[in-house]
C-alpha cells in the first residue's frame, strides 16, 4: 500500500501505518525529519520544486529524478507501505504515487488509475512533468499523460488529506 501525505503528517502517517519506506519529494531548504523507524537506507529524498516549465533558480522535476524514484519502488518489497509525501500532499507526491502504481502493475489501465486517485484523493493535482517523464520511460506512449490531464485538477486546497493508493485495481 502507498500511503500519501504532506510534510506535516509524515511522522503521524508513518506510525500509523507501520511504514517501512519513505519518499520525500521536497524543495532544497525544506527540511524533513525522518521519523525513527525508518532507516536511512529505507528513505528517498529527491530534491526538486513543484513546477512544470523551468524556471530560473528553481529545480524542475527531471528523468533523473524519476529514475531515483523507480529505482527506489522496484525495491520495495511491499511487506510492509511506502509513505510518500511532498510539502501539500497534493502534486508530486500524487504524481509519485501514480507513477509508482503504474510501474509497479504494468498492465493496469492508465484512466482506471488515475480515476482511482482522483476518487481518493479530491485535492490531487500530480505534477505533469513528473508524469511526463514517467510516461516516457515506462514507455506508456501518452497514455498516463492522458488519463492525469483527464481527471483535470483537484480541488483547491493549502493540505491534501492524507489518503492511501492500492498497487492493484
Amino acid at each position: 500500500m502507498i500511503h500519501v501525505c504532506s510534510l506535516s503528517k509524515v511522522e503521524e502517517t508513518v506510525a500509523r501505518t507501520g511504514a517501512e519506506r519513505l519518499l520525500s519529494l521536497l524543495a532544497a531548504g525544506t527540511e524533513v525529519i525522518r521519523p525513527a523507524s525508518i532507516l536511512e537506507q529505507n528513505h528517498l529524498h529527491l530534491v526538486m520544486h513543484d513546477i512544470a516549465v523551468a524556471q530560473d533558480g528553481m529545480t524542475m522535476p527531471g528523468e533523473e529524478h524519476v529514475r531515483a524514484l523507480l529505482d527506489f519502488a522496484y525495491l520495495w518489497d511491499r511487506a510492509k507501505p511506502l509513505v510518500v509525501h511532498c510539502y501539500a500532499g497534493v502534486s508530486r507526491s500524487t504524481a509519485s504515487a501514480y507513477i509508482i502504481a503504474a510501474a509497479l502493475a504494468p498492465r493496469r489501465d492508465e484512466m482506471e488509475l488515475a480515476r482511482t486517485l482522483r476518487f481518493l484523493s479530491p485535492t490531487a493535482t500530480p505534477n505533469p512533468r513528473l508524469i511526463a517523464v514517467a510516461d516516457t520511460l515506462l514507455g506508456r506512449d501518452g497514455r498516463m499523460i492522458a488519463a492525469i490531464e483527464a481527471i483535470g485538477r483537484g480541488a483547491d486546497a493549502v493540505e491534501g488529506i492524507p489518503f492511501e493508493l492500492g498497487i492493484e485495481a
